[in-house]
């Protein structure tokens, strides 16, 4: 890939993290931003975007540190098939970790596990949609390393407002993550010029 390419899909990234995670921000504290004049909207509006910016600076740094981490597993393991394996181990235990440590960690009186099984759920789902849709756009090869990177790498992204467990933070952290990464992941393989060939992430 030349270097056109990676600036392109540099900004891209930047532009659909920045402005998804605008939207939603906007959205929560709607209130807030529409409360005022028309510069209280406008300089909201701007922060929002350098935020979202920011998360997803994070969201391609984690990238390429799994596109880093692909290739020592495969290297590591010598099959593709054993290193698949242990990334539905792991996808597995994130997915246990984000159900019942935020149970145990934050948890109310009166409220169930199951609010807790939502979430996570519904990330496992969406992976599962960008995954199939990444295998069908190179190979069924790419299935296990996509939803591994949906799943796992963006719940690491995650971590600094899972910790905090503000529900307008967790959202606004959120947005740019997910939608920044299934960008990347979505547009790689176009940018490469890789359809349908051996494995890859």
């Amino acid at each position: 890939m030349n270097s056109r390419k990676v600036v392109y899909l540099f900004f891209s990234t930047l532009l659909v993290g920045s402005l998804s995670g605008a939207i939603v921000g906007f959205i929560i504290d709607f209130d807030v931003y529409t409360g005022g004049d028309i510069t209280n909207m406008v300089v909201g509006v701007i922060w929002l975007l350098g935020i979202s910016a920011a998360f997803s600076l994070v969201s391609q740094m984690g990238f390429f540190a799994y596109l880093t981490l692909h290739r020592f597993g495969l290297g590591l393991f010598k099959s593709a098939r054993l290193w698949n394996r242990i990334q539905v181990v792991l996808i597995a235990f994130v997915i246990f970790d984000l159900i019942y440590l935020r149970y145990i960690a934050f948890a109310t009186e009166g409220e169930t596990i199951l609010n807790y099984t939502i979430m996570p759920v519904l990330l496992l789902a969406y992976g599962l949609v960008i995954a199939y849709l990444k295998a069908k756009g190179t190979n069924q090869g790419a299935f296990i390393p996509a939803l591994f990177f949906i799943v796992v790498v963006t719940t690491i992204e995650w971590v600094p407002a899972l910790t905090v467990n503000d529900p307008k933070w967790l959202w606004m952290y959120f947005a740019p993550l997910i939608s920044a990464n299934t960008w990347q992941l979505l547009t790689l393989h176009k940018l490469t010029n890789q359809p349908n060939t051996k494995a890859r992430a």
